[in-house]
């Protein structure tokens, strides 16, 4: 009797600490690097083992460009190869890489439609054995987001949802509410004046719209470097302390 119930109590114990481990890893966060941008999320970064969303501002809403960068620069930054999944074949390889993201890294996964797609991203998010799941949708519903952010918390792998659309109107569907823990907006700004002819570092202004457990922010920033790291802009810094007054409780 004694025996049966120590084996019970062994039992009991694995599968505590399997619990354990697994909130362990779900608490895990990859921090931007810029103090601004990381006071602003719970625990000083990004969630690893959740999901989160991406849009494009402005004419970004439909080639998804900014979109795109911020989320390479996110993946650039985390461990293991990168599941990138799309539908369409105009992802520029050259500019993930001028975000951190190199081709070295990158596994590509051409889908031939959305619900394909969203499969696709749900196992790669599931597998565990990735440093990032990125996927190119259109739609997300409550449904598949939740599925998406439990397969992430699962294997504690982080999952990316740059949204495109084919046509500025359908940008309506991001604010429609996922299950996402953050929620962003990146739009492009004139790039970093230099004092020569010349392009400087490009710009953005990049907006939480929602963070969960915390609020929205804007801020002004230099877009990704060779290292995925964004950076405040500092001419334009008094700029997000203004853009602070207006920002919603998520």
């Amino acid at each position: 009797m004694e025996q049966a119930t120590s084996d019970v109590l062994q039992d009991l114990r694995a599968r505590v600490a399997k619990l354990d481990c697994t909130a362990h890893r779900v608490q895990a966060v990859l921090p931007f690097g810029d103090p601004t941008i990381d006071a602003r999320l719970p625990n000083g970064g990004l969630a690893v083992g959740a999901l989160h969303e991406v849009a494009g501002g402005g004419n970004g809403v439909v080639d998804g460009a900014t979109a795109a960068l911020f989320a390479a620069g996110i993946a650039a930054r985390t461990s293991g190869k990168v599941l990138w999944c799309m539908t369409r074949r105009d992802l520029f390889a050259a500019a993930l890489a001028q975000a951190g993201l190199g081709p070295d890294r990158v596994i590509y996964l051409e889908a031939g439609d959305e619900k394909s797609l969203l499969a696709s991203f749900e196992e790669g998010a599931r597998h565990g054995c990735l440093g990032a799941v990125v996927a190119e949708v259109a739609k997300l519903s409550m449904t598949a987001s939740r599925r998406l952010h439990l397969a992430a918390e699962t294997s504690g792998t982080m999952a990316i949802a740059v949204r495109r659309w084919r046509r500025q109107t359908e940008a309506a569907d991001f604010g429609q509410p996922t299950a996402a823990a953050t929620r962003w907006r990146v739009s492009a700004l004139p790039s970093e004046p230099l004092p020569v002819p010349g392009i400087g570092r490009a710009r953005w202004h990049l907006e939480l719209i929602r963070c969960r457990a915390g609020e929205s922010a804007d801020f002004f920033v230099e877009a990704c470097d060779g290292e995925g790291r964004l950076r405040i802009s500092s001419d334009l810094a008094d700029r997000s302390l203004d853009a602070r007054d207006g920002r919603r409780r998520a």
